[in-house]
């Protein structure tokens, strides 16, 4: 005889992770709600208690000893696709985000996580449980995605983003500054949707004269212009079955924007100079560097096409907001350029490690590849030391030197003085600049921070330049770069 699975009028929520403190933190956050809770360090005793109990939710990690995650939510699947199930993971990356959605997950939480948002997606679970929301069917499996490297919070969102949206056929704008690799996350759209199949036309807006780029995008018909000797077919065209790329798409003129706007709406355009409209299936994916609401207001850009390209917005975050993967990173483009010049593989010493994480790093991903070329080819040893970066790299070693030395002996004194010193007011300053809602906390402060030490260094040693960069551990060139570079240069005697 077949057992019936228990039914209750409280919504029941599983907990499945073998990590006791996570068990324990959501079980607390969920004990003012109005549900039934329920908490297993192994996927397999949950399974055999789905025999007699059906959870309305279930919230599982993805890295189990007995079980992976996404096994046991096929499993729980099995017996009833209807129960939803939120995916958890502390090991974030694309590979894992797209493979919860594709087997069907309700949703993706990477770890650490707020706890709002857990509640949140908790409460909407049930929501559509009770509502009787049927799960969507299973996505078919593709092609092993772009390797994007990943493991700090803002591009687990980038990559949770991904996986929610590579399936379905929607316009997408990917936002980011220079070098953040915008384009490689829409090829991994690409790569992940249904249109894997078709073409990946790329075409940068902003590198192409406006008198050519309403030909690169639509084409032309022979005779359009002087120089049309033949037909041509534009990039909407041989983009057809699959995805267009529009690279800094706030560049774009605004009389093309209006063209570009028709084809969104109903999916056809003509060539220059045709008469005879061409239909076109194409998903397109934008990307900019720029701020697009400042550009609407400064009606550079139509605020109708924003909206049509702006249905979802990836945020490309810049590594000075991922310092975690920076060696990652590194370590990624030392391997492939050490393959592409067939040169020996090049490792980091600790203390280049240690000095490349706290670098601004404006160019991105992009400066991080250069230089990882060039020391593939340009370091002399198997091993990078200091003395191997790039001079603009080494420009600004004695400064990281010395804050690091000012940070030793800023936490001998605090412990020696129960917190009295520079280090207070220097909190609240910074406490005060980000609360104020500004940006370039350091960008701002790191002039100000040496001006100070150099003006007491030289008063201090009565002007005299040589003692005053003895005293400041530099070299008296470094000094007068520093003073130049600085302003203080002017105000010597």
């Amino acid at each position: 005889m077949n057992e019936t699975p228990e039914t209750s009028d409280i919504p029941l929520i599983w907990i499945v992770d073998d990590d006791a403190s996570i068990r324990w933190v959501l079980r607390e956050a969920l004990d003012d709600r109005p549900y039934e809770v329920e908490d297993f360090d192994s996927p397999l005793e949950a399974l055999r208690e789905l025999k007699s109990v059906k959870p309305s939710a279930v919230i599982s990690d993805v890295r189990m000893p007995e079980m992976d995650g996404l096994e046991f939510m096929e499993a729980i699947h099995d017996v009833d696709p209807h129960i939803p199930v939120i995916i958890m993971t502390a090991h974030a990356d694309l590979d894992t985000a797209v493979k919860s959605f594709q087997s069907r997950a309700f949703e993706y939480l990477p770890k650490p996580f707020e706890i709002d948002e857990a509640l949140s997606l908790i409460d909407r679970a049930i929501k559509r449980h009770l509502s009787g929301g049927k799960r969507p069917r299973k996505s078919r499996q593709t092609k092993q995605p772009l390797n994007i490297i990943g493991s700090a919070p803002a591009m687990q969102e980038v990559f949770r983003i991904l996986g929610r949206v590579s399936q379905l056929d929607v316009t997408v704008l990917i936002t980011g500054e220079t070098g953040t690799g915008k384009e490689l996350v829409a090829r991994a759209l690409y790569e992940l949707s249904t249109r894997a199949s078709g073409p990946f036309v790329a075409i940068n807006t902003a590198a192409i004269p406006r008198d050519l780029l309403e030909s690169e995008l639509f084409g032309h018909e022979k005779g359009a212009f002087t120089g049309a000797h033949t037909q041509r077919m534009g990039r909407f065209e041989e983009a057809d079955g699959g995805t267009l790329f529009l690279d800094e798409i706030g560049d774009m003129p605004v009389d093309l924007q209006t063209r570009l706007l028709r084809v969104l709406n109903d999916g056809t355009f003509y060539r220059v100079g045709g008469k005879t409209p061409i239909k076109t299936n194409v998903r397109i994916v934008a990307a900019t560097h720029q701020n697009m609401a400042e550009l609407v207001r400064q009606g550079r850009f139509r605020e109708d096409l924003l909206y049509r390209l702006n249905v979802i917005r990836i945020k490309v975050p810049p590594l000075r907001e991922r310092r975690e993967d920076i060696l990652p990173i590194v370590r990624y483009y030392l391997a492939e350029e050490a393959k592409l010049y067939d040169l020996e593989e090049k490792r980091l010493s600790r203390e280049v490690e240690k000095y490349l994480v706290h670098q601004p790093w404006p160019g991105n991903v992009r400066q991080i590849r250069s230089l990882c070329t060039w020391l593939t080819i340009m370091a002399p040893d198997k091993t990078v030391q200091m003395d191997d970066l790039p001079l603009e790299l080494q420009q600004g070693k004695e400064h990281s030197m010395m804050l690091e030395a000012m940070a030793h002996s800023g936490q001998m004194a605090e412990q020696t003085t129960e917190g009295v010193g520079w280090q207070a007011p220097l909190r609240q300053w910074a406490a005060e600049f980000l609360q104020s809602g500004q940006k370039g906390l350091h960008t701002q402060a790191e002039p100000l921070f040496e001006k100070v030490l150099i003006e007491e260094a030289l008063r201090y040693s009565l002007n005299h330049r040589q003692k005053a960069a003895a005293l400041l551990g530099w070299g008296r060139n470094t000094l007068t770069r520093k003073t130049q570079a600085l302003g203080l240069d002017k105000d010597a005697p």
